[in-house]
């Protein structure tokens, strides 16, 4: 299945994120868990990520050195669309998800925009269900809203998004 983009540590925040409003439902955890098997993480690291949503435990440190731009991204999206599950964000899991964005190194516009992707494919019929919840589309729709906004930073003669 290759390497996974995405580290064990990501998907312990996403369980952070999960118990931001002090429970965490099954949809939610559920959710966790099959984006982190359809990354193709190992056998051992499910399990961990299985035992956090299990008990709260705290955001901690994300290696993002080999994360791009996109990836992390795609880590908040995933995040802000769990604390959307049980169609109540409280200031509580909009904190964690600050924390979140600021852990993953994403300006607030990126997050917005992230935020409306999801809203985009989640307003799908059954998107709100982490069943049916296309995380892949959401993915290809942020990666391909990133390259169209380095393509016209570069057009503008400005970064390209050198921040990867």
């Amino acid at each position: 299945m290759g390497k996974p983009i995405l580290g064990r540590d990501v998907y312990l925040a996403l369980a952070a994120v999960g118990w931001a409003d002090g429970t965490l439902d099954p949809d939610e955890a559920d959710a966790i868990v099959r984006t982190a098997l359809e990354e193709g993480l190992e056998l051992d690291a499910i399990q961990e990520i299985e035992d956090a949503t299990k008990k709260p435990l705290d955001i901690g440190v994300i290696d993002r050195l080999t994360m791009s731009k996109s990836d992390r991204l795609y880590v908040y999206a995933v995040a802000s669309w769990i604390t959307r599950l049980d169609g109540v964000v409280t200031a509580e899991e909009e904190e964690i998800l600050t924390k979140l964005g600021n852990a993953l190194g994403i300006p607030e516009t990126p997050r917005k925009h992230a935020d409306e992707v999801l809203q985009q494919i989640a307003s799908l019929p059954a998107g709100d269900r982490p069943d049916r919840f296309d995380l892949l589309a959401l993915r290809a729709s942020l990666e391909e809203r990133l390259a169209t906004a380095q393509a016209a930073r570069a057009a503008q003669g400005g970064s390209g998004g050198s921040e990867e």
